[in-house]
């Protein structure tokens, strides 16, 4: 796998009516999709999907209004790929936040018509960079379907000669018209981690609002989670795979203004919901082996 010009990739890669290869936001390369079910936009930057628009749909994808676009920064907003860590990394505070792989180019592998839409694949290895923060060998792969549902996988195998522990999340952030109004069903009486307070275990029960800052680790959930959207008028679904956690995200009105590539207006127009492993859920791999972590969105009439 060897890092090639947009024109080379365009000519390709290509798919007419369907998808190219094009320079995006920062002068990165990104590819579109323009299909019949749906558009959407995924960088070879960290895999990073940055827009999904089902045809006749409002944008389900929420991107910050001062995501940063450099060659090492994290993309704010979107689906970045975390991993093979989670939030800082325990043994080393320096290393990159949510893991090396959200801050570094994917190759492009394949570009396929997949029905009335298309699929994106994608991969990276671990490099003498990465090694000094990840001593182990490994291959991940990122397969986007853009269609009348964004349907997700990611791959991690394992190349080292031993186990090794992974942590991992589709890091979603979902576009709503007002955070505040929104609800999410589906994680009634799971158990999870807060965050804001020392990861201390808790319990939820019933439907879930976001009334202050969250940073949650639901654990031990496979269910699917339905966010209802009064103001947009949708539900959104997020169905998943390969995964037994779900961490919720908003740092409301206080913690965006810590956040300096989030706008101090974006916050109100987002929820990260994620497919993930963290934490008590985190993975262990076996030598040559692969897992697969899955995400499905789809949008569900009120």
């Amino acid at each position: 796998m060897t890092l090639t010009s947009v024109e080379t990739l365009q000519a390709q890669f290509a798919l007419p009516g369907l998808a190219h290869v094009s320079t995006g936001n920062g002068g990165q390369t990104c590819i579109r999709i323009t299909a019949p079910a749906a558009t959407g936009e995924i960088y070879l930057h960290g895999a990073h999907i940055a827009a999904w628009r089902p045809t006749g749909a409002a944008h389900v994808i929420f991107m910050s209004s001062h995501a940063q676009w450099g060659e090492h920064d994290a993309i704010r907003g979107g689906i970045p790929v975390c991993g093979p860590w989670f939030r800082a990394k325990d043994d080393d505070p320096k290393a990159p936040k949510h893991g090396p792989v959200r801050i570094k180019p994917w190759n492009l592998e394949a570009l396929e018509a997949i029905g009335d839409g298309a699929r994106v694949t994608l991969a990276t290895r671990n490099d003498d960079e990465g090694r000094q923060w990840w001593p182990y060998d490994f291959t991940m792969r990122l397969r986007a379907t853009f269609g009348a549902s964004l349907h997700i996988e990611l791959d991690y195998t394992n190349q080292a000669s031993e186990s090794v522990p992974v942590a991992e999340a589709l890091h979603t952030y979902l576009a709503v018209g007002d955070v505040r109004q929104v609800t999410l069903d589906g994680l009634d009486g799971v158990r999870y981690r807060d965050n804001l307070d020392n990861n201390r275990e808790k319990r939820h029960e019933g439907t879930f609002h976001f009334t202050k800052e969250t940073d949650n680790a639901f654990l031990d959930t496979t269910n699917d989670v339905l966010l209802t959207d009064p103001v947009l008028k949708r539900r959104i679904r997020i169905s998943k795979s390969g995964s037994n956690s779900t961490v919720v995200w908003n740092p409301s009105v206080e913690g965006a203004r810590k956040i300096p590539d989030l706008g101090d207006d974006d916050w109100p127009h987002f929820a990260c919901v994620e497919a993930s492993n963290v934490m008590d859920c985190a993975l262990t791999i076996a030598p040559g082996q692969t897992h697969t972590l899955g995400t499905t969105i789809s949008l569900e009439s009120l």
